[in-house]
């Protein structure tokens, strides 16, 4: 979700303006709007992308009501997490959704570029973030306002990676999701500040074309892009029964929290 605003806490979203959703199973329960931004799987992909292990610092970048953050951290256990959310109700779920999951997890309502103190002070094994995927001078905004915010940004791509790269420790590693049409702006942003980049399409089916996209890179990193072969998310070339249609390998992430693997 987009990180741009004025920093505080609030939240006027609760009771019939919510919904509790179970993730990777149900290893996570989320509260969520029961109108608005809702995450969907975008979040869980990108939690499964992050290479990290226990006792790492990992922030997120808009994060949202936390869940590639508490996805990750069901994966994971023993990681410091943090995150920025500039819409005060959506961080404020985000802080009631760690204690639903019995995780510990710093929120703090603010703008990526104006991170308070104690973020500034810190560096990350891991950035991870997945900004918005539409450009709101581009378009009509969305009926729901928390809704329009978290799909629509006028914040820079090159602030989000410029923000993540500030943040991350030497050889830590930026991971976020993102539409494919806009991988030519994550690339002209990664290439100027980080290295070692991953480029992993995910394709709905086999043969169609990627519409999404993880991209991975390493501060201080030197070893060549790497473009690599695509994640198919359903079987058969249609959608033709009830219900969802995932292959197995896919449906591991999502029910049981598997992690993607790391490129060889």
């Amino acid at each position: 979700m987009r990180p741009s605003g004025p920093c505080g806490t609030m939240t006027s979203i609760s009771g019939d303006n919510l919904t509790q959703d179970a993730f990777l199973g149900g290893r996570v329960q989320l509260l969520q709007p029961r109108k608005g931004y809702r995450a969907g799987i975008d979040p869980v992909l990108l939690a499964a992308a992050v290479p990290a292990t226990s006792g790492e610092l990992v922030l997120e970048l808009g994060c949202g009501v936390g869940a590639a953050l508490f996805c990750l951290g069901a994966r994971v256990p023993g990681l410091t997490l943090a995150g920025i959310e500039v819409q005060p109700d959506y961080a404020e779920l985000a802080r009631q959704n760690a204690a639903l999951n019995g995780m510990e997890a710093q929120i703090h309502t603010c703008d990526l570029r104006q991170l308070p103190g104690d973020l500034r002070n810190t560096c990350f094994h891991h950035v991870l973030a997945n900004p918005p995927y539409y450009d709101r001078t581009k378009g009509s905004p969305a009926p729901d306002s928390g809704r329009d915010m978290a799909l629509g940004g006028d914040t820079p791509m090159a602030d989000w990676v410029e923000t993540a790269a500030r943040r991350l420790r030497p050889k830590g590693w930026l991971t976020l999701i993102q539409k494919a049409d806009r991988l030519g702006e994550i690339l002209t942003a990664a290439t100027a500040r980080l290295g070692s980049i991953t480029v992993l399409p995910i394709a709905g089916r086999d043969g169609r074309d990627a519409d999404r996209v993880i991209v991975q890179a390493r501060k201080d990193g030197r070893a060549p892009l790497r473009l690599l072969a695509p994640l198919v998310l359903h079987t058969g070339p249609a959608h033709l029964r009830d219900g969802d249609d995932y292959g197995p390998f896919i449906r591991s992430i999502l029910r049981e929290g598997a992690a993607l693997p790391r490129p060889r």
